[in-house]
């Protein structure tokens, strides 16, 4: 079967002193080829190791995840990652950064230079390739990191707060990026995120997950990605129906991070 499946996936972090975190209980979900799944939660509810665990980076304590009929069982260039701080190589270029991947497949140049050339021009980076790391802004090198995971060809595209550290302008026009190299693209694209306007914007699924142990409280399929790709954002943040939804989660994971407080004041 064709995409991404999580069956029952639980994790459980044993710690010295004995004990134990749950972090992930029974976690089951399944991604066609080519959609684009937002996951929102309060602090705990175990959405970076559930990233991790597609990723291959961590083996789950139960459960399996199969990509396209195959288990995964480690890292694998079908899964790129995006990080919130873009995990570039500061010694290359942009053009060396992105050229990584293709090389270290053994690929010539003459193979994979026309192919990373077009995705500099499609992240807007084509005026800037021989210019070094630290001379770009930290939306140039998060629309690195998104070329350099392009450059591999994944099937899954996993992006773990990519957006996190930047400015209210630079994460806007970002996000239009993401939406338009999704759309261009066919990926299938996991984004990790604390604002839940960006999980509404950049999800046409929408998870809401559950701390203690991580689950998944309430999904939602969304009209807005595909709204959204090729349009001013804020035009669809105005929309009576993005607001509502807005809301609604924002209250959905206010009573959540009471409930943990209020379970953090009995232990004392």
């Amino acid at each position: 079967m064709n995409g991404l499946s999580l069956d029952k996936i639980s994790m459980r972090f044993d710690l010295p002193n004995g004990t134990s975190v749950q972090a992930l209980k029974d976690v089951s979900l399944h991604l066609e080829e080519g959609e684009l799944m937002s996951v929102l939660g309060p602090s705990g509810c175990g959405k970076t190791t559930l990233l991790n665990i597609v990723a291959g980076f961590l083996a789950p304590t139960e459960g399996k995840v199969v990509l396209n009929g195959h288990p995964v069982t480690g890292p694998d260039a079908e899964r790129g990652m995006v990080f919130q701080q873009g995990a570039l190589f500061e010694w290359m270029n942009v053009r060396e950064n992105v050229s990584f991947g293709p090389r270290m497949k053994g690929q010539r140049e003459k193979d994979y230079g026309a192919h990373v050339d077009h995705l500099l021009d499609v992240v807007g980076l084509h005026d800037f390739k021989e210019k070094a790391i630290y001379e770009l802004s930290g939306g140039m090198q998060q629309r690195v990191a998104l070329a350099r995971c392009l450059a591999n060809d994944p099937d899954v595209i996993l992006m773990d707060e990519p957006l996190g550290a930047l400015d209210a302008l630079t994460r806007e026009k970002m996000q239009s990026l993401v939406l338009k190299l999704w759309k261009e693209t066919g990926k299938t694209i996991i984004l990790i995120t604390h604002s839940v306007e960006e999980a509404l914007l950049l999800g046409e699924r929408l998870l809401v997950m559950a701390p203690r142990p991580g689950r998944i409280h309430k999904e939602y399929r969304l009209p807005f990605a595909d709204d959204g790709v090729g349009r001013d954002l804020r035009e669809v943040k105005k929309r009576t129906d993005f607001g509502e939804r807005r809301e609604e989660i924002l209250s959905m994971i206010w009573d959540m991070e009471e409930e943990i407080m209020g379970r953090a004041e009995e232990t004392k």
